[in-house]
């Protein structure tokens, strides 16, 4: 069976024809763009995303030299929203990206009952997840039309049901946890309608029927982006963790089939849910990664990203220099949406190569912080860490992951480890697989980075970012 897999993402959109075990039989890239609304606002073109999807898709098949897809799966950013209307399938506003942090305001507004949306949500009250979002557009853009994640969008506009997955929901901070469906004490909190949101479905499923790319395909698998990763990473044990490097950082460790609530500022999700069981995960994030290295070239201390390891690697160490990567405020465990990025330690011998290093180091240092307070969660150490994304290209930033983490970093062969996932999900959606580890099957390795430094050498380095960070709280 061949599944065309799709993965909708905040800076391109990837599509894959999946055939047995995993093989790649035909790939396309797609890029799509945000852009910048004032400080804190950022946002897509639906049309451009929708595009995307279906050009990627084609793309894909073309280069399977055709071989034929015979059915579909997609993978979501997962709090990016939008307002649309159901008749027509036409958005009625842009996409709020993810890193939008206009939504602050509305969060500033529910924080006495931030502890019972936590409770009750898993996730901390913060603008990253989708429903602050979905009421500050209801509040400021429009009243029309229904407002949901932009999965079910996609979805409706490729002629599926009505819905999103239970992951995807989980990250709303409308989501009953426990339960795995919506919560009306949420939603009542935010002033929104739960009979307007979509139906939950399980994560593999037939969902709809979809002509866009010839013939009429099943659409079998629907996951956020991050839980289809820590799928195919074969992540299906507690205490399981993987982190993907793509525009964010994102840690995500399995716990199994309880929600465990974390009381180390991670925030709890649903990692899937299959036929009806739910399994459960802790998850941080980093918001600026391989944004952050944008942001070099843009100020022209980069050509271009994949120099990060030449410049980085022409000296020896950062020269004292140390980067917070806070470009679009803190996530886990701090959850400060306002603070902003530092760069400090420099002087008079201070080089692009110190510079260029020092934010490979930063991101290196705020996942391994956010692997401190899973293991805090867990009670028991992270023996690896599985990490996929094209960041992982950079074996400057690998070294360093190793090295402040003080464990293995097993760096995934396959650019499309997200695809894959739901890949799998519609392997297990139409009956293909008869468990999530077949589905899986074995992840291919590209290279298993181990640690280079001392224990004592890497709570040293920790040590003074955490001091950067602190600076920079202070300041939020």
């Amino acid at each position: 069976m061949n599944v065309l897999a799709i993965d909708q993402g905040t800076s391109a959109t990837k599509a894959l024809l999946a055939g047995p075990g995993g093989k790649v039989l035909g790939r396309a890239e797609v890029p799509v763009r945000t852009r910048s609304v004032g400080a804190d606002g950022v946002e897509a073109d639906p049309e451009e995303l929708f595009a995307s999807v279906t050009e990627a898709g084609r793309r894909a098949l073309a280069a399977a030299g055709g071989a034929s897809a015979h059915a579909v799966a997609l993978a979501n950013q997962g709090e990016t929203v939008l307002a649309w209307d159901r008749r027509s399938g036409r958005p009625l506003t842009p996409a709020i990206v993810w890193q939008d942090r206009r939504s602050a305001a509305v969060c500033a507004r529910l924080a006495d009952r931030a502890d019972e949306l936590t409770a009750l949500t898993g996730l901390p009250l913060d603008p990253y997840f989708a429903a602050p979002k979905m009421t500050w557009l209801r509040e400021n853009l429009t009243g029309d039309g229904v407002v949901t994640t932009t999965d079910t969008w996609l979805l409706g506009r490729l002629g599926a049901e009505y819905v999103t997955d239970a992951a995807t929901a989980s990250r709303t901070m409308l989501l009953d946890l426990d339960r795995a469906a919506w919560s009306a004490a949420a939603c009542a909190a935010f002033g929104l309608d739960p009979e307007a949101l979509p139906a939950v479905a399980d994560c593999a499923g037939v969902v709809g029927e979809t002509k866009a790319f010839g013939g009429s395909l099943p659409v079998a698998g629907i996951a956020v982006d991050q839980q289809a990763a820590l799928l195919a990473q074969g992540c299906l044990a507690a205490g399981d963790a993987k982190c993907t490097y793509g525009t964010g950082a994102f840690l995500l460790v399995t716990t199994g089939p309880h929600a465990a609530r974390s009381g180390a500022g991670l925030s709890s999700s649903v990692a899937w849910r299959l036929g009806g069981e739910a399994t459960y995960c802790l998850d941080g994030q980093v918001y600026t990664a391989g944004s952050a290295l944008r942001w070099l070239t843009e100020t022209g201390l980069l050509s271009e990203p994949a120099e990060l390891d030449a410049a980085g690697g022409s000296v020896a160490d950062t020269g004292g220099v140390t980067f917070v990567p806070a470009l679009a405020g803190l996530g886990a465990p701090y959850w400060a949406p306002q603070a902003r990025g530092a760069l400090s330690g420099l002087h008079l011998g201070t080089g692009r190569g110190h510079i260029v290093r020092a934010v490979a180091e930063g991101i290196a240092a705020s996942v391994a912080l956010l692997a401190e307070a899973a293991v805090a969660d867990l009670g028991r150490p992270l023996t690896a860490l599985r990490v996929d994304g094209g960041l992982t290209r950079s074996r400057l930033l690998m070294q360093a992951q190793a090295d402040l983490l003080q464990v293995p970093v097993i760096v995934s062969r396959s650019p499309d480890v997200t695809a894959l996932g739901v890949a799998a999900l519609a392997r297990l959606g139409t009956g293909q697989a008869a468990s999530a580890a077949a589905a899986v099957g074995r992840a291919e390795l590209e290279t298993t980075v181990d640690p280079a430094i001392t224990a004592d050498q890497a709570n040293e380095r920790l040590g003074v970012f955490r001091s950067a960070v602190d600076r920079v709280l202070a300041r939020a």
